[in-house]
């Protein structure tokens, strides 16, 4: 490529920075040649911030602090779709999403969320830009050399991985740097699949580098990539790659298991395993944090790892591989119970989620191949093994991570309450504002956190959640959101799992499977299930264990045929209606979240559109389409 004058994006520099800047040197500023920069030690390294600062923050940090995709599939239902039509949620439950203005691609997002496209390929440019010339860079040593380009190649990977993830086959691979004066009707559309093994290409380069660490172990380091994340990645798209979506009719399956079966062990030979103990009792088991019934460290675990940081130079957490530079925010605030503080809920969890915790008797409520009877999901399909689950008290008996993940009619919170009650509050009056207990009742007509079809503080669904809530959380113990965990070692072992199942090793996927529910104190799943039925439960784990992971609105994505749709999972969503009897006892009614579908169900929403400009000119230039079907 001829060397052309360049502009180094010091805003972008400075923002990723606020995380990486003990770590990397501030990048330059002002135009100055390729050959300038990478005949300097310190320039280099300012080069390579440019390669990392698209990472996405993810979790609540998404256009107007919301959980994206979480919001997007059957998990949830964003209060701000009602208040604020206009904004992401709104626009998607309505289907108001084009080509040419769609609310994923042409907003800007926050903290990396948002405007996929472009933030990507250029990234991905900087990386290739860096690998094609760091070998003949001066650098102050080849330690630093091997590391930094391993890091351009995993973090390549990491951003083709997104673009996959979003934008279905429709990509090119950019192994050299493209010159801008060069022919690009040449470049060509990658299957699936080939975009996949080029990932796992650049992975094994990050594997194969000595000098990466396994682990990030120095607070100066935060926020650096590093081998763990080259398996995670790799573990997750093949098993893409694999699905139904993409694998254009092959079976990819055999090669997902063994992909997967070795990422697990390299992940388990270099100390990583699942967060397994309560570290922190005085909060997590204290009478007031209220994580299930009779104080179960099954729940406290749960809700413990989710709303603590990983830590890096003494970390109790070795389940974590990759985490996001920067918090959450205050999610008390704006992504738990509204009323706690005026603002809004945010993220109110489905009965569809709901339902898919089992009894603590390890037994399905519903029948996961037909869980619902209608359309809309108001007639539930009973699972006739299940003895335990009673329709007229549906929150006893459950999954320990329901009660660390959602807030239901009935569960408690001690914190602060930015309001004094009134004797509509029948449970909770009279009580003052202040630092209290409150029951969270959340039947038609409680005025704090009753169901209500527009305010912004109500709860849509009839639940709030909890999962990434500290227990005790307030204006008074302002406890943000924890960094969110990208990658974690559950998630890959439920990935084995699924892998093992599909191609056919069912006493392998049966032990993985079992290995995530004894940490939540579940029962093992039978060990005679049929491979149809073992992928039904291998599905429903993950959608317990990574509920509101931003996993779910891919995963029932990946799973659906090229000709489908959503229909049967995220047409209708449903929330639980509790009247609440003249004795205090509560009658239970589902109905759908609002009287109309949701839109963003058909076949075009399997992916996200190309923008526009985007797909025309790639059109004009190559003589072939790139936009993805019904777009």
């Amino acid at each position: 490529m001829k060397t052309k004058y360049i502009v180094l994006l010091i805003a972008l520099s400075m923002f990723f920075l606020a995380a990486c800047k003990k770590a990397l040197d501030t990048a330059p500023d002002g135009k100055i040649t390729m050959e300038e920069v990478f005949a300097d030690n310190e320039k280099v390294k300012a080069f390579l911030n440019t390669c990392y600062a698209n990472m996405p923050v993810k979790g609540t940090r998404y256009f107007f602090w919301q959980r994206g995709p979480v919001n997007w599939s059957d998990e949830s239902w964003d209060t701000d779709a009602e208040a604020e039509s206009g904004l992401m949620s709104g626009r998607m439950y309505n289907g108001n999403a084009s080509a040419g203005n769609h609310p994923i691609t042409n907003v800007s997002g926050d903290s990396g969320n948002g405007n996929y496209w472009a933030n990507y390929w250029s990234a991905i440019r900087n990386c290739t830009i860096f690998i094609s010339r760091i070998d003949n860079a001066t650098v102050g040593n080849e330690s630093d050399r091997k590391r930094w380009k391993a890091e351009a190649h995993l973090l390549r990977a990491y951003y083709y991985s997104e673009l996959l993830k979003w934008f279905g086959p429709s990509l090119p691979i950019e192994r050299e740097p493209y010159d801008f004066s060069g022919d690009f009707s040449k470049v060509k559309r990658e299957t699936y699949y080939d975009v996949v093994k080029f990932i796992m290409e650049d992975c094994d380069v990050a594997l194969g580098t000595n000098e990466l660490q396994w682990r990030i172990n120095s607070d100066q380091e935060a926020g650096r990539v590093n081998k763990a994340m080259a398996e995670a990645i790799k573990s997750k798209m093949i098993l893409f790659a694999a699905s139904p979506l993409y694998n254009e009719g092959k079976n990819y399956w055999e090669e997902a298991y063994q992909v997967n079966k070795t990422s697990l062990e390299n992940l388990r030979k270099n100390g990583f395993e699942l967060y397994n103990k309560v570290n922190y009792p005085q909060t997590y088991l204290s009478d007031v944090a209220y994580l299930g019934p009779n104080k179960n460290e099954k729940t406290a675990i749960y809700n413990e790892y989710f709303t603590q940081t990983m830590g890096y130079a003494s970390s109790v957490d070795h389940e974590t591989i990759y985490q996001s530079r920067d918090g959450q925010g205050n999610i008390w605030n704006i992504d738990g119970i509204g009323a706690q503080d005026g603002y809004k809920s945010g993220t109110c969890p489905t009965q569809e989620l709901v339902d898919a915790y089992e009894t603590i008797d390890g037994k399905p409520i519903l029948n996961l191949a037909n869980p619902y009877l209608d359309d809309k999901h108001q007639q539930p399909n009973y699972n006739p093994e299940n003895k335990t689950y009673d329709p007229k008290n549906p929150y006893a008996n459950r999954d320990p991570r329901f009660y660390a993940s959602i807030y239901y009619n009935g569960s408690k919170r001690k914190a602060f309450w930015n309001f004094a009650e009134v004797p509509e509050s029948i449970e909770n009056y009279p009580a003052p504002m202040g630092n209290r207990t409150r029951i969270i009742a959340t039947y038609v007509g409680e005025p704090q956190t009753g169901i209500h079809a527009s305010t912004r503080k109500a709860t849509r669904t009839g639940y709030f959640e909890r999962k990434f809530l500290h227990p005790n959380s307030g204006n008074d113990n302002p406890v943000g959101g924890a960094n969110w965990k990208m990658f974690r070692l559950g998630e890959v072992i439920l990935n084995f799992a699924e892998a093992a199942a599909e191609a056919g090793k069912l006493p392998e996927a049966t032990t993985a499977v079992n290995e995530i529910r004894a940490r939540a104190g579940m029962p093992e799943i039978p060990s005679n299930l049929s491979k149809e039925q073992l992928i039904l439960r291998v599905r429903n784990e993950r959608r317990v264990e990574l509920a509101m992971e931003e996993n779910r609105y891919f995963d029932v994505r990946r799973w659906t045929l090229p000709t489908g749709d959503l229909s049967k999972t995220d047409q209708w969503v449903t929330g639980m209606e509790i009247t609440r009897n003249p004795d205090g006892t509560f009658t239970y009614n589902r109905r759908p979240v609002r009287t109309n579908e949701r839109k963003n169900f058909t076949n075009k929403f399997l992916w996200v559109p190309i923008p526009l400009d985007e797909a025309n000119r790639l059109q004009s230039i190559t003589g072939v389409k790139w936009q993805s079907n019904g777009w």
